[in-house]
C-alpha cells in the first residue's frame, strides 16, 4: 500500500519532473468543460479508484444526455497515478498547464489527496476529494471539499461509534487492544481510537502497529490473545482486514467486540473471499442496503453502476465508494448550475454555505470542508452462509449499530472464531 506523506514531503514532489502518464480517456472539443483528475486504476488503491471513475463517467453521460453544463458538454480528463503519491504532482501540473482544464478533482484516498494539495492550493483551485482523511487539517484550504462523512473531527470520528458500542454492552468490557497498519491511515485512525478507548473507560492493553508490508498476521494475532483483551479495535488497509480475519480465526481469538476501521471489509472481493468469517465482526462503512438508509435516487443509482461494473472489472456492489464518488459530482453539478459559472472562487463559496440533495442523502459541509454533520456507520455482519456475494445486496446482513438514527438492529455476541 502506499506509505505515509507529510506536508514537506508533499511540497517536495511537487517540484519533481513530469512522470510518464496514461493517455486520457477523452479528447473532445475546446468548448467542453474539463473536469482533470489523477485516479488510482493501477496498484493497491486501484479497486477503489476503478469504482470511483465509473460513477463520474455515469454522471458525465447523465449531464451530457441533459445537454451538458452551461450550454457546454463535460470532458473528463483523467490519468493513472498507480496509487503513488510522487506521480501526483506532475499529474495536476499536466491537467492545468497542459490539458487547461476548467476544474479539479482530488484521486481516491488520503496520501494522493495530500500530494495534490500544494499544487492546489497555489493555483488557487476549487478541490472536491474523495476519501481523504482528515486532509485538510492541516492545509486549511478554505476550497477544499471532503466526501467522506468523518465529520469536522475525522480522527476520533471514525472510531466513535465503535467505543460507544462497546461502552453499551453488559457487562462492561473493561480492556482493549489496538493494531493497525504503519502507515497514514492506520496511524490517525488509532489516534483517535485511543483518545476515544479511555473515554470509554477501557484499559489499553495492547498498542502496536505492524510494517505496510506485513504478510503474516497470525504471530500478530498470538500476542493479542495472550493480552487477552475483552474488544479489539482494528485499523487497517485491503490486504491486512484479509489477514487479519483470516489469521483471527486461524488461531481461535475470540472477544466481546472484534473489528473496527477495517478497509476492505467494504468491497465485494473481501466480503466473497472471507464470507461466514466477516459473521459477528463490526466494522465502519458509510452505506448499506439497510430499511433505514434509502436515499432518493441511490436504488436507481446502483442498478445502473451494477448494469456496468462486470463491464468495467470493477467492484459489482458499489455500495462504498460510488455513491459518494456520484454525490461529489453531483454537488459540482448543482454549484455551477446555481452560480451559473465554473469560477473557482464562486463554486466554494456556494458549496460552502449549501445543503445538496444527493444520492448518499443530504450533505453539507462544515470546519476544513468536512461535513458538518458525521455518518460514519458502524455494522455487524450477520447471517452470512457460504460465499455468494449477491446476499450482501440484502437488508440484514450488514446491520447498522450506529449512528442511532440509521440504526437498524443491536449488537449481537461475542465475536467467535470458526471452529475448523
Amino acid at each position: 500500500m502506499v506509505g505515509q506523506i507529510t506536508r514537506r514531503e508533499s511540497l517536495a514532489i511537487a517540484g519533481t519532473a513530469l512522470a510518464a502518464l496514461t493517455v486520457p480517456v477523452a479528447a473532445q472539443s475546446a468548448k467542453s468543460i474539463k473536469i482533470g483528475f489523477s485516479m488510482a486504476l493501477s496498484g493497491g488503491l486501484a479497486g477503489g479508484g476503478k469504482a470511483a471513475l465509473l460513477a463520474y463517467q455515469l454522471w458525465a453521460e447523465d449531464v451530457n444526455a441533459r445537454g451538458g453544463l452551461l450550454g457546454r458538454q463535460v470532458e473528463l480528463v483523467f490519468y493513472d497515478d498507480q496509487s503513488n503519491p510522487s506521480a501526483v504532482p506532475a499529474i495536476y501540473t499536466k491537467l492545468l498547464d497542459v490539458d487547461k482544464v476548467d476544474l479539479l478533482l482530488s484521486g481516491y484516498a488520503t496520501v494522493p489527496t495530500a500530494a495534490a494539495m500544494p499544487i492546489v492550493i497555489q493555483r488557487k483551485k476549487l478541490f472536491l476529494s474523495l476519501f481523504a482523511l482528515a486532509t485538510n487539517d492541516e492545509f486549511n484550504y478554505d476550497r477544499y471539499f471532503q466526501l467522506q462523512p468523518n465529520g469536522p473531527d475525522a480522527k476520533h470520528e471514525l472510531s466513535k461509534g465503535f467505543f460507544q458500542i462497546a461502552a453499551s454492552l453488559q457487562p462492561k468490557p473493561r480492556t482493549v487492544a489496538l493494531v493497525g497498519a504503519d502507515a497514514e491511515y492506520s496511524n490517525i485512525a488509532l489516534q483517535g481510537a485511543r483518545d476515544n478507548a479511555k473515554e470509554a473507560g477501557l484499559k489499553i492493553v495492547y498498542d502496536r502497529t505492524y510494517p505496510p508490508n506485513q504478510v503474516d498476521f497470525a504471530p500478530i494475532v498470538r500476542s493479542i490473545k495472550s493480552a487477552d483483551p475483552d474488544v479489539l479495535f482494528i485499523a487497517s488497509y485491503p490486504i491486512d482486514s484479509a489477514g487479519m480475519i483470516s489469521s483471527i480465526h486461524e488461531v481461535g481469538f475470540g472477544a466481546r467486540l472484534v473489528g473496527g476501521g477495517m478497509i476492505g471489509l467494504q468491497f465485494a472481493a473481501l466480503k466473497q473471499k472471507l464470507g461466514p468469517m466477516l459473521n459477528n465482526v463490526v466494522c465502519y462503512d458509510l452505506y448499506v442496503p439497510e430499511p433505514t438508509m434509502k436515499f432518493p435516487g441511490i436504488e436507481e443509482f446502483l442498478i445502473r453502476y451494477r448494469e456496468r461494473a462486470g463491464q468495467a472489472g470493477v467492484d459489482p456492489l458499489g455500495i462504498y465508494i460510488p455513491p459518494f464518488a456520484y454525490s461529489e459530482v453531483q454537488i459540482l453539478e448543482a454549484a455551477i448550475k446555481a452560480t451559473n459559472s465554473i469560477d473557482d472562487g464562486k463554486l466554494a463559496d456556494y458549496i460552502g454555505k449549501t445543503t445538496f440533495q444527493t444520492v448518499a442523502g443530504d450533505i453539507k459541509f462544515g470546519a476544513r470542508g468536512e461535513w458538518a454533520e458525521p455518518r460514519v456507520l458502524y455494522v455487524q455482519y450477520r447471517g452470512i452462509v457460504g460465499n455468494d456475494v449477491d446476499q450482501f445486496k440484502q437488508a440484514g446482513k450488514q446491520v447498522i449499530l450506529y449512528p442511532p438514527r440509521f440504526k437498524s438492529g443491536e449488537v449481537q455476541g461475542p465475536f467467535q472464531p470458526i471452529v475448523r
